[in-house]
């Protein structure tokens, strides 16, 4: 009859992706005439438990370089933009508890996808897509053999191998 062990170890126990697609408006102070880039920087994020769920609060920072005047001088706007996400991860085990860990990572980048100028203001659009694995306490269940596994026997080289070898013709090899 076989002998069972528990081993509790930190294992994976949920994990799942979302792609996000969201839109933001900017005002900058002078009336744009053309958008000459966009670009998506200093993303910083951190998830939590909020229930049975998983949140992400994050942050990144969005530069839009546009000229005005009818195209003559350019300037950048700058905007600070703070998202809450919210991630419904399949567990594997019952429940989350005290000890899970929640591990966020940005899959891609956010990057700004569309920029349109509309009565003034710069509309654009980001497209992020973020990574969550919960990791938690894990038990597993192995069988143990109570026979001792046997004893190899250990040959030393023994003085007439030796002699044998030190016969070799060097001219040979």
């Amino acid at each position: 009859m076989a002998l069972y062990k528990e081993i509790v170890t930190k294992a994976i126990v949920g994990k799942g992706k979302k792609s996000f697609k969201d839109k933001y408006t900017i005002k900058p102070e002078q009336t744009p005439t053309t958008v000459l880039g966009c670009w998506v920087i200093n993303h910083k994020f951190k998830g939590y438990k909020n229930g049975n769920k998983i949140g992400v609060d994050g942050s990144f920072d969005v530069n839009v370089w546009y000229s005005y005047d009818n195209n003559s001088k350019t300037n950048v706007v700058s905007e600070n933009i703070t998202y809450n996400d919210l991630f419904n991860v399949k567990i594997k085990e019952d429940a989350i508890d005290s000890d899970t860990e929640i591990i966020v990572r940005s899959l891609n980048q956010p990057n700004c996808t569309d920029v349109k100028i509309e009565d003034g203001s710069i509309n654009f659009e980001i497209n992020k897509e973020l990574g969550v694995e919960v990791v938690g306490e894990s038990k597993m269940k192995i069988a143990i053999e109570e026979d001792e596994e046997p004893w190899d026997d250990i040959t030393d080289i023994n003085d007439e191998t030796l002699e044998e070898i030190d016969k070799v013709d060097e001219n040979y090899i």
